[in-house]
Protein backbone atom coordinates (compact mmCIF):
# COMPACT_ATOMS: atom_id res chain seq x y z
CA UNK A 1 0.00 0.00 0.00
CA UNK A 2 1.18 3.17 -1.07
CA UNK A 3 1.99 6.25 1.58
CA UNK A 4 0.06 9.18 2.32
CA UNK A 5 3.32 11.30 0.82
CA UNK A 6 3.26 8.77 -2.10
CA UNK A 7 -0.32 9.72 -2.49
CA UNK A 8 -0.19 13.45 -2.23
CA UNK A 9 2.70 13.57 -4.86
CA UNK A 10 0.44 11.58 -7.17
CA UNK A 11 -2.54 13.76 -6.79
CA UNK A 12 0.19 16.96 -7.58
CA UNK A 13 1.81 15.37 -10.46
CA UNK A 14 -2.12 14.18 -11.75
CA UNK A 15 -3.47 17.88 -11.53
CA UNK A 16 -0.16 18.88 -13.04
CA UNK A 17 -0.26 16.72 -16.19
CA UNK A 18 -4.17 17.73 -16.37
CA UNK A 19 -3.68 21.44 -16.19
CA UNK A 20 -0.62 21.07 -18.96
CA UNK A 21 -3.23 18.82 -21.09
CA UNK A 22 -5.81 21.58 -20.83
CA UNK A 23 -3.29 24.34 -21.92
CA UNK A 24 -2.31 22.51 -25.01
CA UNK A 25 0.58 20.70 -24.19
CA UNK A 26 1.25 17.04 -24.36
CA UNK A 27 2.72 16.54 -20.58
CA UNK A 28 4.24 13.47 -19.56
CA UNK A 29 1.57 11.89 -17.18
CA UNK A 30 3.28 9.43 -14.75
CA UNK A 31 3.06 5.32 -14.93
CA UNK A 32 1.47 5.29 -11.78
CA UNK A 33 -1.38 7.61 -12.69
CA UNK A 34 -2.02 6.16 -16.01
CA UNK A 35 -5.10 4.03 -14.91
CA UNK A 36 -6.10 7.03 -13.21
CA UNK A 37 -5.80 9.51 -16.41
CA UNK A 38 -7.88 6.74 -18.26
CA UNK A 39 -10.66 7.13 -15.76
CA UNK A 40 -10.68 10.68 -15.60
CA UNK A 41 -11.61 10.88 -19.08
CA UNK A 42 -13.31 8.09 -19.22
CA UNK A 43 -15.50 9.44 -16.59
CA UNK A 44 -15.23 13.46 -18.03
CA UNK A 45 -17.31 12.06 -21.09
CA UNK A 46 -20.42 11.56 -18.75
CA UNK A 47 -20.43 14.79 -16.60
CA UNK A 48 -23.77 16.19 -17.25
CA UNK A 49 -24.17 20.06 -16.97
CA UNK A 50 -26.40 23.13 -15.48
CA UNK A 51 -27.33 26.48 -16.73
CA UNK A 52 -23.76 27.83 -15.17
CA UNK A 53 -21.71 25.35 -16.90
CA UNK A 54 -20.41 21.42 -16.18
CA UNK A 55 -21.32 19.94 -13.12
CA UNK A 56 -18.78 18.06 -11.51
CA UNK A 57 -18.09 13.80 -11.96
CA UNK A 58 -20.96 12.03 -9.74
CA UNK A 59 -20.11 9.27 -7.08
CA UNK A 60 -22.63 7.64 -8.53
CA UNK A 61 -20.58 7.67 -12.18
CA UNK A 62 -17.46 6.69 -10.48
CA UNK A 63 -18.75 3.66 -9.28
CA UNK A 64 -20.68 2.21 -12.31
CA UNK A 65 -17.62 3.12 -13.45
CA UNK A 66 -15.74 1.04 -11.40
CA UNK A 67 -18.54 -1.80 -11.99
CA UNK A 68 -18.58 -2.07 -16.08
CA UNK A 69 -15.00 -1.54 -15.89
CA UNK A 70 -14.33 -4.06 -13.60
CA UNK A 71 -11.63 -1.73 -11.94
CA UNK A 72 -11.82 -1.61 -7.94
CA UNK A 73 -10.48 1.83 -7.31
CA UNK A 74 -9.28 2.67 -3.52
CA UNK A 75 -10.39 5.66 -1.78
CA UNK A 76 -7.10 7.21 -2.25
CA UNK A 77 -7.34 7.08 -6.08
CA UNK A 78 -10.96 8.21 -6.39
CA UNK A 79 -9.60 11.29 -4.23
CA UNK A 80 -7.27 12.17 -6.81
CA UNK A 81 -9.85 11.63 -9.77
CA UNK A 82 -11.77 14.03 -7.50
CA UNK A 83 -8.91 16.64 -7.33
CA UNK A 84 -8.42 15.85 -10.79
CA UNK A 85 -12.11 17.18 -11.43
CA UNK A 86 -11.65 20.18 -9.84
CA UNK A 87 -8.94 21.46 -11.84
CA UNK A 88 -10.53 20.12 -14.79
CA UNK A 89 -13.76 22.43 -13.32
CA UNK A 90 -11.63 24.92 -12.41
CA UNK A 91 -10.05 25.36 -15.31
CA UNK A 92 -13.25 25.35 -17.13
CA UNK A 93 -15.27 27.81 -15.30
CA UNK A 94 -12.04 29.86 -15.60
CA UNK A 95 -11.77 30.03 -19.25
CA UNK A 96 -15.57 30.94 -19.29
CA UNK A 97 -14.19 34.18 -16.75
CA UNK A 98 -16.84 32.57 -14.21
CA UNK A 99 -15.79 30.79 -10.70
CA UNK A 100 -17.07 27.34 -9.53
CA UNK A 101 -18.99 27.69 -6.85
CA UNK A 102 -17.18 25.94 -3.79
CA UNK A 103 -17.29 22.53 -3.48
CA UNK A 104 -17.98 22.42 0.16
CA UNK A 105 -19.61 25.03 2.25
CA UNK A 106 -17.68 27.14 5.23
CA UNK A 107 -20.95 26.52 7.47
CA UNK A 108 -21.12 22.89 9.17
CA UNK A 109 -24.68 22.18 8.42
CA UNK A 110 -26.76 22.23 12.22
CA UNK A 111 -30.51 21.66 12.27
CA UNK A 112 -31.65 24.57 11.95
CA UNK A 113 -30.30 25.20 8.73
CA UNK A 114 -32.28 21.91 7.86
CA UNK A 115 -35.35 23.28 9.23
CA UNK A 116 -34.84 26.61 7.00
CA UNK A 117 -34.26 24.68 4.21
CA UNK A 118 -36.85 21.63 4.57
CA UNK A 119 -39.20 22.89 7.11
Amino acid sequence: MATDAAMNRLKRQMCAALAGALAGGNPPVPEAGALLWRAFWQLSRCRTLHAAGPNPIGWAEMEAWCRLMRVPLEPQHVEIIAAMDDAWLDHAYASRGARAAPVKSSQPLTPQIMDALFG
